[in-house]
């Protein structure tokens, strides 16, 4: 899941990471299966896919060094994919999407292709896979001797025909409000706030809003393939990148090698994305208690308690502390909230946290307010976090048909509230402009496994607070062939970069090899920080 902002809502679905794949070798370009619109086969959106994708394919990538604002230096190379806009009228207007690879590291005998990789979101950027390839990164050594690494932009995200809902400087400001309301006041008032980014959206963005969908952004990966020259992908997704790849294994399971799918989205219709978001509320709180216990175990270290209810005894203070006077000014329980909640994401996050609160309750406050501030420079061009969140409203928003009912909404986050209140109420208040989306929300597409798909390798951690462990375990029925590795007792978020030989040794051979276990496996769990 992607990092979490502190504007007007507090919860997005992606994942630290970038995107992968890809060499030209010349290759036909094959229809795809089915339409988003329910598999009525080649439908308008298809029919213009497979326009797009025969047309990239002949135009190639134009490969180049990479913009030096880009921050991808050289042997990295970038370039451009044009797509449709519209994938109903594929001879219409076209927008470019941003691409870089970096070749394989071993021989032209090992090669073995393009590896194309999802971060989450929706509206991370892939552009910096390429560089796990640069930056040594050990987890990934072996599959880079094989694959070349592509990243790219989806459409709407950073150099991709970015979209917008709000002026970036407005969005970084500190709200330094309390997300949980104290009075129908308060709702009022972020329904308010919620009309006005949706409204905004439409106004800034309103040309690309209809478009902005996962089936459009799997269309777009078949392009991408398509102008690669290659027949078929590989491709890893975590988080939001594990739904684009079970719509894309689902659209074009021809088309696919190879398919890793890491910290699953579930993908039944009737949980994008309304219920989505209620399941992550309940998932974080587990995972909130989980560092909280670990916390207490290292009081040592960190002095804020020996058991997980002195831990959030101080976690209450602290809130409360910063509702009736923000910290510094500018951090209240908003953005205590967007900083906190990265330590039930990611395992990564625990030591750095904990000392950050350690330092506070010990009576340092700035470290806490310069840990917690808003990034006032994250408004620079494309690639702010304002973009970031515009991209994950509208993808959202125009996926799946959300309740427009507010006594819905009201009903369901108040009685979440009261056993789940860490995160349920801000992930709310990020949601509730998708109850008054200003352009037709669509039908998710229904997946499951169609003719050509090979099998999948499915790789979940048991307490993931962002996609909980339930998505796993329904797509996995979903994909026939499919084996699931389960990291019992873990909860970081994205699991294959993480240091696991358990799992690290088996998403090699599946890509180095295309085996995968005789039957479903469950691993240990990874090391656990150490303070």
């Amino acid at each position: 899941m992607r990092d979490i902002r502190p504007k007007n809502r507090v919860l997005a679905l992606g994942s630290a990471g970038a995107l992968v794949t890809a060499t030209l070798i010349a290759g036909a370009v094959s229809a795809p299966a089915a339409s988003a619109n329910g598999g009525h086969g080649q439908d308008r959106e298809a029919r213009g896919a497979a326009i797009a994708a025969e047309r990239a394919a002949k135009a190639g990538v134009d490969w180049q060094d990479c913009p030096a604002d880009w921050g991808l230096a050289k042997p990295i190379q970038c370039g451009w994919v044009s797509v449709p806009l519209d994938y109903a009228k594929p001879y219409g207007k076209q927008i470019k999407l941003a691409v870089d690879r970096i070749g394989n590291t071993g021989t032209t005998a090992e090669r073995q292709g393009a590896l194309i990789y999802n971060p989450g979101g929706p509206g991370g950027s892939g552009l910096r896979f390429p560089t796990r390839v640069t930056g040594k990164n050990p987890v990934w050594a072996n599959v880079a001797k094989a694959y070349d690494f592509v990243g790219f932009d989806p459409r709407g995200v950073g150099h991709s025909a970015p979209i917008s809902c709000i002026d970036p400087q407005e969005f970084v400001k500190a709200t330094k409000a309390d997300p949980v309301p104290d009075s129908e006041a308060d709702k009022r008032a972020q329904r308010k706030l919620a009309r006005e980014y949706a409204d905004g959206c439409y106004e800034r963005s309103g040309e690309m809003l209809p478009q902005m969908t996962t089936p459009n952004t799997a269309r777009d990966l078949d392009v991408i393939r398509a102008a690669l020259g290659e027949k078929k992908i590989n491709y890893l997704g975590v988080s939001y990148g594990t739904y684009l790849g079970a719509v894309y294994g689902t659209l074009f399971p021809g088309h696919i090698r190879r398919l890793v799918v890491d910290s699953v989205v579930n993908p039944a219709r009737d949980n994008i994305w309304y219920e989505a978001n209620l399941n992550q509320d309940i998932a974080f709180e587990g995972r909130w208690k989980d560092w909280e216990d670990w916390v207490a175990a290292n009081d040592a270290a960190f002095h804020l308690g020996t058991t997980r209810d002195a831990v959030q005894a101080q976690w209450l203070k602290l809130r409360a502390t910063a509702k009736k006077s923000p910290l510094g000014g500018v951090v209240g329980p908003a953005e205590l909230i967007s900083f906190f909640q990265s330590a039930p994401y990611y395992d990564s996050s625990w030591v750095p946290v904990a000392t950050v609160f350690s330092k506070y309750v010990a009576g340092d406050t700035q470290a806490l307010v310069d840990a917690a501030s808003p990034d006032l420079s994250d408004t620079a061009g494309n690639i702010s976090s304002e973009n970031g969140n515009a991209v994950y409203t509208a993808v959202e928003c125009t996926d799946a048909k959300w309740p427009t009912s507010w006594q819905r909404w009201d009903r369901d986050n108040t009685r979440l509230n009261k056993d789940y209140p860490f995160m349920t109420w801000a992930n709310a208040w990020m949601n509730l402009p998708c109850a008054s989306w200003p352009v037709r929300q669509q039908t998710p597409v229904d997946v499951k496994t169609g003719k050509g798909l090979p099998p999948v390798l499915i790789v979940q951690s048991t307490r993931d607070a962002a996609t909980p462990y339930a998505g796993a375990v329904e797509l996995h029925k979903r994909f026939k062939g499919s084996r699931l590795i389960t990291e019992k007792d873990a909860g970081s978020h994205g699991v294959t970069g993480l240091v696991n030989p358990c799992i690290n040794d088996r998403v090699d051979t599946y890509l180095l090899t295309g085996k995968l276990d005789a039957a479903d496996v469950t691993c240990a769990p990874h090391a656990t920080p150490k303070p």
